[in-house]
């Protein structure tokens, strides 16, 4: 049967509503891994099944149960198949048909187990002329029209790591239809199949766009919309030191605020919303934060709502004072891990 590898666990919440739920997470790269976190997170019993071999993530896999199987045996296989009468949701991460051809798809299962969560996550969708194609968070995101709205406009599009397509529209959205799915097999008794596609859940997180391309208040050239650091209200600048400020004073008192602090007379740096005014009104933000290092701007907004922060690295993150007193990381054998997300607390009676 393999290595049983038992990962460290972060406890940061006075409960955890999915104690009790069984699940059976069948290896893969990029969204299910973190699909997984997320489940066991919330206190779920996942284990996860591992190729021979398969790369370790100490995070990804942190509350899991690890065995490694080869499923293309019969022993691995079957080892599956017996796990399934005391589970509630099985999910793969592989191109359409491959489960099946293991033995190990949703028919296979469901004879089993009749009430089984059977989640799919892919990159295209189950159907398609794409379906069984190759790709990447950078594909997908590619054909949903996201990746061509991130970054400047002389420049190719900005790669928003793997955020956007792998765990936005993947690994969340398939969480979201599992612990649906849950609910309704609870009251029902009916399993499910569940097609999670990073396309879809990616074209979901879209909505914005169309609400307000119908609106009139988006344009399709990259670097001229609200949110795309086209405006220098919402933008980041560098700092004498190689830092960053990242400035989002959208609203108009909030714009007020980060004149105050910046002793900018209103009347001389002109209107917040005058595109006219937009290019001078940047480059005199970009000198003003290029003349002292990021200390300097983060003591003099900390204690302000110009929505004005410092832009932090993944490692200085975990020792900001905020982050810090929420305990948002932990540390275990020398290695910081961010902590479960989102939180619960008990009732009051």
């Amino acid at each position: 049967m393999g290595c049983v590898i038992f990962v460290i666990e972060f406890d940061n919440m006075v409960n955890k509503p999915l104690t009790g739920t069984k699940v059976i997470e069948l290896s893969g790269i990029g969204p299910t891994p973190y699909a997984g976190q997320l489940l066991a997170d919330l206190g779920a019993e996942v284990i996860r099944i591992e190729r021979p071999g398969a790369l370790k993530l100490p995070v990804e896999n942190r509350g899991k149960i690890c065995l490694e199987l080869d499923l293309k045996t019969d022993t691995g296989r079957q080892s599956v198949l017996d796990m399934l009468p005391a589970a509630h949701i099985v999910f793969e991460g592989n191109r359409p048909g491959v489960m099946e051809k293991l033995g190990l798809g949703p028919e296979d299962c469901h004879k089993i187990n009749p009430a089984l969560i059977y989640g799919r996550m892919t990159g295209w969708g189950q159907d398609g002329p794409w379906a069984r194609k190759a790709g990447h968070d950078i594909n997908y995101i590619g054909l949903t029209g996201a990746l061509h709205a991130l970054g400047d406009a002389d420049r190719p599009p900005a790669l928003p790591l793997n955020f956007v397509g792998d765990y936005g529209g993947g690994s969340q959205f398939l969480v979201i239809g599992i612990l649906a799915a849950l609910l309704e097999a609870q009251k029902s008794g009916k399993g499910c199949v569940i097609d999670a596609a990073i396309i879809d859940g990616t074209f979901s997180m879209m909505g914005i766009v169309h609400s307000l391309d119908s609106l009139g208040m988006w344009s399709e050239k990259r670097g001229t919309n609200l949110l795309d650091g086209s405006r220098p209200f919402y933008r980041c600048y560098t700092t004498s030191d190689g830092g960053y400020m990242a400035v989002g004073c959208l609203e108009p008192h909030f714009f007020s605020e980060m004149l105050k602090v910046l002793q900018l007379d209103p009347q001389i740096y002109g209107a917040q919303n005058d595109p006219k005014l937009w290019a001078a009104q940047s480059e005199r933000l970009r000198q003003i934060f290029a003349s002292k290092p990021r200390a300097h701007w983060e003591a003099l907004f900390e204690n302000t709502d110009a929505c004005v922060t410092p832009v932090l690295s993944y490692q200085e993150a975990a020792a900001h004072p905020h982050n810090k007193a929420r305990k948002t990381h932990t540390e275990q054998e020398g290695v910081v891990y961010p902590a479960n997300a989102p939180r619960f607390t008990e009732l009051l009676p």
